[in-house]
C-alpha cells in the first residue's frame, strides 16, 4: 500500500474521546475544564449520538435533557477540538505510551481520506445500537428497528409510515410509539412481549421514572393507541413491501398461544440494545457479562478499563440510558484529569462521593430494567427454515441447522460454515440471534476493523505508520 496518511499536526492530545453522545461530551468537557487538551471524535455530522439527535424540521418531538446537552456541547466546542464526520475504525498503541486513533473522514468532494489522531489517554464512549430479533418477513421494506424509526423522526422530521405497529420489549417502545403518534402516524398498537408488571419488583427504583412512563402512557391513551403485554409480532407479510403483521399472544417463555393479523405499512421493532465495544476489545480491555448476557467493557469505580490510558463510559460499560451515560462521562473526565496531573493514585479523591453514590443508584435502576424486560427463548419457535437470520449474507435458519449437523457447536463454527455474520454489518445485527441459536451467550466482538472501510482508504494509508490488521486474534468473529 502506498500514499500519505493525513495526520493531525502538533503534539499529541492529552485526551481523545470517541463518541459524541452524552457520555463522550460530558467526559471531554470535564477534562477540558481541568486544563487538558482534548479532541472529541464522532462519526455524526453533529454531536448528540443516537439519543440527542438534532431536529432538522419542526414540529419535532421534545427530547428530555436536550437543552442541557446543547449547553455542554457548545462549551466543549469553545474549549476543545470537536471533529465530527470522523469514523474510527481502529486504535493502536504507539511508542512512548501514546495511542493512535485511526479514522476515516471525507473531503469537500466526498472522497474518503484517512486521519490519525495521537493521544496520551483515551475515553471510549461509543454508545450502543438496536438489538432486533429475526422472524419471517423481517427483511421486507417497511420493517425497521425502533431506534431507526425514532432517529428518522428526531433527526429528519420523517414519520416512518402511515399505519405503524411498534413491537418488542422494554420501556423504549413507549417514547417511540408516543413520538410517532404525536407526529401524525396512526399507531395500530404497541405490543410488549414481556409481562405488564415491569418494575413492580423494584418499586423504589421505579418511583423516580413513574412520571415519565405515565406521561407516555397518557399520550398513547389520548390517541387511543393500545398497549398490549405478552404479545409480539412473529411474522411480517407483503409482496414487495410490508402490508400486515402476525401478532401472537405469548406465554411467559414467549411460546405462541394464539395469533391474529394486523394491517400496517410500517413495523418498528426492538428488543433492547447492543453495546459497541469493538475498540475496547481491540485494545485488550477486559469484558464482563451484563445482566442480559451482553458482553460489556469492565471498568473500575473511576471508569478505567485496566488498560493503561484507556477509560470507558456510557453504554459500552452497560446500557443504562443518557442520564447514567452523562454521569459516567463526568466521572471518567475527573479521573482522567487527576491522572494527567500526576495524581493517578489520588483519583479516588478527585471524584466526589456524591457522584459515585448517584451512579450506584442509576446503575441499580439500569440493572432492574434489564431484569424486568428479558428476552425469552420462545422467540426461536417463531422462525421457519427459510427465515433469514443473517440478512447481509442471506443465510436462512436451515443453513445454520445444517452447520450444526456438520458438527458446529458454537457461534464461531456456525459462522465459518454458514457465513452468518460475514456480511456488511459483521454480525452486529445477527450476532445475538446466532449465538442464542447456538445455545451460548454472545461472544465479545474480535475484529481488527471496528467499522466498514473501503479498499481505497486502505490503499491510501502510509505503510510506515498504518496499523497492522493482518495479525488478527484466533476468533475473527
Amino acid at each position: 500500500m502506498t500514499g500519505e496518511q493525513d495526520t493531525t499536526g502538533g503534539p499529541a492530545y492529552d485526551l481523545a474521546v470517541i463518541g459524541g453522545g452524552p457520555a463522550g461530551v460530558a467526559g471531554a468537557l470535564t477534562a477540558a475544564l481541568h486544563g487538558l487538551r482534548v479532541a472529541l471524535v464522532d462519526s455524526g455530522a453533529r454531536l448528540g449520538g443516537q439519543y440527542f439527535r438534532h431536529p432538522s424540521a419542526a414540529p419535532h418531538p421534545s427530547t428530555r435533557g436536550f437543552d442541557r446537552f446543547l449547553r455542554q456541547a457548545r462549551a466543549l466546542e469553545e474549549r476543545g477540538d470537536v471533529l465530527p464526520g470522523h469514523q474510527v475504525w481502529t486504535v493502536t498503541g504507539q511508542a512512548g505510551g501514546e495511542l493512535a486513533v485511526h479514522c476515516v473522514t471525507r473531503d469537500d468532494a466526498g472522497h474518503e481520506r484517512p486521519v490519525t489522531i495521537r493521544c496520551r489517554r483515551l475515553l471510549i464512549a461509543t454508545g450502543a445500537h438496536d438489538r432486533p430479533l429475526p422472524f419471517p418477513g423481517w427483511d421486507l421494506p417497511g420493517v425497521l428497528t425502533a431506534g431507526g424509526a425514532q432517529a428518522l423522526l428526531k433527526g429528519d422530521g420523517v414519520v416512518a409510515g402511515r399505519r405503524v405497529v411498534v413491537a418488542g420489549t422494554g420501556p423504549f417502545l413507549l417514547p417511540v410509539a408516543a413520538g410517532l403518534a404525536a407526529a401524525g402516524a396512526r399507531v395500530a398498537g404497541v405490543f410488549e412481549a414481556g409481562g405488564g408488571l415491569g418494575l413492580a419488583r423494584h418499586p423504589v427504583l421505579a418511583l423516580g421514572r413513574a412520571g415519565e412512563a405515565a406521561a407516555y402512557g397518557l399520550s398513547l391513551a389520548r390517541r387511543r393507541v393500545p398497549y398490549l403485554t405478552r404479545q409480539a409480532v412473529i411474522a411480517a407479510h407483503g409482496e414487495r413491501e410490508l402490508e400486515a403483521v402476525t401478532v401472537a399472544r405469548l406465554d411467559t417463555n414467549w411460546n405462541v398461544l394464539a395469533t391474529r393479523r394486523v394491517a400496517c405499512d410500517t413495523l418498528a421493532t426492538g428488543y433492547g440494545f447492543v453495546p459497541q465495544i469493538e475498540l475496547g476489545v481491540q485494545l485488550g480491555c477486559d469484558t464482563r457479562r451484563d445482566t442480559d448476557g451482553s458482553p460489556v467493557l469492565a471498568v473500575d469505580g473511576r471508569q478505567h478499563t485496566g488498560v493503561d490510558g484507556v477509560w470507558a463510559a456510557g453504554e459500552p460499560t452497560g446500557v443504562g440510558g443518557w442520564r447514567l451515560a452523562e454521569l459516567e462521562g463526568r466521572i471518567a473526565g475527573l479521573a482522567i484529569a487527576a491522572h494527567a496531573g500526576g495524581h493517578g493514585s489520588d483519583a479516588d479523591r478527585a471524584v466526589p462521593g456524591v457522584l459515585l453514590r448517584r451512579r450506584q443508584r442509576m446503575r441499580a435502576f439500569a440493572t432492574a430494567l434489564l431484569e424486568a424486560y428479558p428476552v425469552k427463548p420462545g422467540w426461536q419457535g417463531w422462525l421457519r427454515d427459510d427465515t433469514l437470520v443473517c440478512r447481509c449474507e442471506e443465510v436462512p435458519l436451515a443453513r445454520l441447522r445444517e452447520a450444526q449437523e456438520l458438527g458446529a457447536t458454537d457461534a464461531r463454527s456456525i459462522k465459518l460454515l454458514s457465513r452468518a455474520g460475514m456480511g456488511w454489518c459483521q454480525g452486529r445485527i445477527c450476532g445475538y440471534p446466532v449465538a442464542c441459536l447456538a445455545g451460548e451467550p454472545p461472544p465479545p466482538p474480535r475484529r481488527p476493523v471496528a467499522q466498514p472501510l473501503t479498499l481505497a482508504t486502505l490503499a491510501a494509508l502510509d505503510t510506515r505508520t498504518a496499523p497492522d490488521i493482518t495479525d488478527t486474534q484466533e476468533d475473527p468473529s
